[in-house]
């Protein structure tokens, strides 16, 4: 069997010089591409790493400060607990314990970040706003009377819970 010899013939030659000269410039395009899409990405790695570095600095000295801060204010009060010392006579779920809990956290918020000597000495203001407030879950209302109060990192509060009249 033979093979016809189209080498030979100008029509076949163009048309694989075409397909050689149209894949090197192809070959080409895709390298120019891929180096700009390459030297942009780098230069945006380069900028990100240069911000992190910055974030990085800015976070330590602001760590740094903190800690002379506390340093210098020793304690604030941090988080608020919530004790209820007759749940037990209500028969209360852990949804309306937490409810419950949750009202007087955010009746409290503003305490939290204070100094704890400041909010010790007006102790009779946060007694008096948790007496005189009425909190509302499913709807029933009810009060409280503050039995202890303690103030460290962590405030803590131990309430009797009555129905609000």
């Amino acid at each position: 069997m033979h093979i016809p010899p189209y080498i030979k013939k100008r029509s076949w030659q163009l048309f694989l010089l075409g397909i050689f000269t149209g894949s090197i410039i192809a070959y080409l395009i895709l390298i120019f591409m891929y180096g700009k899409m390459y030297a942009n990405l780098l230069t945006e790695t380069i900028e990100l790493r240069a911000e992190n570095q910055q974030l990085v600095r800015q976070n330590e000295a602001l760590l740094h400060d903190k800690e002379k801060l506390e340093q210098e204010n020793e304690w604030f009060i941090q988080s608020i607990d919530v004790r209820f010392t007759n749940s037990n006579e209500f028969r209360f779920d852990k949804l309306t314990t937490h409810q419950l809990s949750s009202q007087i956290k955010d009746e409290l918020q503003d305490t939290i970040g204070k100094d704890v000597k400041t909010v010790a000495e007006n102790s009779d203001l946060i007694e008096s706003l948790i007496e005189k407030s009425t909190f509302e879950v499913d709807d029933l209302a009810y009060a409280f009377v503050v039995k202890k109060m303690v103030f460290s990192e962590q405030m803590v509060l131990e309430l009797e819970i009555k129905f609000a009249p």
